[in-house]
């Protein structure tokens, strides 16, 4: 049995793409499949994969087999939280292998790029009085709202539309509401985008209403990029393991609007 390598040729830490895991078929092969575009944009890169739950390999299963070598560990998730602020650096710390963790991916220009991407494909088109509703999966670290918010106010200025943020679980506001509150604002059409990284069942629920929905992020060319972009980051040491990251480079979105604010 050959050992894959854990460095590229030139010496660079291995690549670990840490996915939440999920129920849904659909994202362990959306995942691989995404992992499958980083590997043909940088041929000789050691990536792997390593799942925080639900999904093999489990990342502590990866980090085992890294023994005491290096590597960055880039999360496949869009906010910070729970999971990028505890629950990854502590597996890492549990190890021998040298690890740094880059931040999420979001915010960033290229997961807008992603979004556009989807919402195009889905048939949007921008409309005097449209709006769109950017659906994420929610959680109670406050500072994951506050990056889907920046996002939201991204994909604003790239749309010229407002973008307001909803949720699947945990906080508000629901899709629905968020639906909602645009039409009584006079926004008529309204598309969902999915800030989702891979099928599952928030993004099959999100797509249960009678609006226009984008498809997940999944295997968007603009997220293999992202993910090698923040692995860079990382290996440069612009970021280090627990580190928060800086956000003052993007614009804030003004509550409830969607509308730009300078930070």
């Amino acid at each position: 049995m050959t050992v894959p390598p854990m460095t590229s040729p030139d010496g660079a830490p291995a690549l670990v793409v840490v996915a939440h895991g999920s129920r849904d078929p659909r994202a362990l092969r959306t995942v691989r499949a995404l992992l499958d575009q980083v590997r043909a944009l940088r041929p000789g890169l050691p990536v792997r994969l390593g799942h925080i739950e639900l999904n093999a390999p489990l990342l502590p299963d990866t980090l085992a087999a890294l023994g005491d070598g290096d590597a960055v560990l880039v999360p496949l998730l869009l906010s910070r939280g729970y999971h990028v602020k505890r629950d990854i650096p502590e597996m890492a710390a549990a190890f021998p292998a040298r690890t740094r963790v880059a931040a999420p991916l979001g915010p960033h220009p290229l997961l807008v790029d992603a979004l556009h991407g989807r919402l195009t494909e889905a048939g949007w088109v921008r409309r005097p009085g449209d709006a769109v509703v950017l659906a994420a999966a929610g959680s109670r670290d406050p500072d994951a709202a506050t990056d889907t918010a920046r996002t939201a106010g991204l994909l604003a200025a790239r749309l010229g539309v407002p973008v307001l943020p909803a949720y699947a679980t945990t906080t508000a506001p629901t899709v629905p509401e968020a639906v909602a509150a645009l039409t009584a604002r006079g926004h008529h059409r309204i598309a969902v985008a999915s800030y989702f990284t891979a099928p599952g069942r928030f993004a099959t629920e999100t797509a249960q209403g009678p609006w226009l929905t984008s498809a997940p992020l999944g295997t968007h060319p603009a997220m293999a990029r992202l993910l090698l972009h923040r692995y860079e980051e990382a290996r440069a040491g612009s970021q280090a393991a627990g580190a928060s990251w800086p956000f003052a480079q993007f614009p804030a979105p003004l509550r409830g609007t969607g509308q730009l604010q300078r930070t």
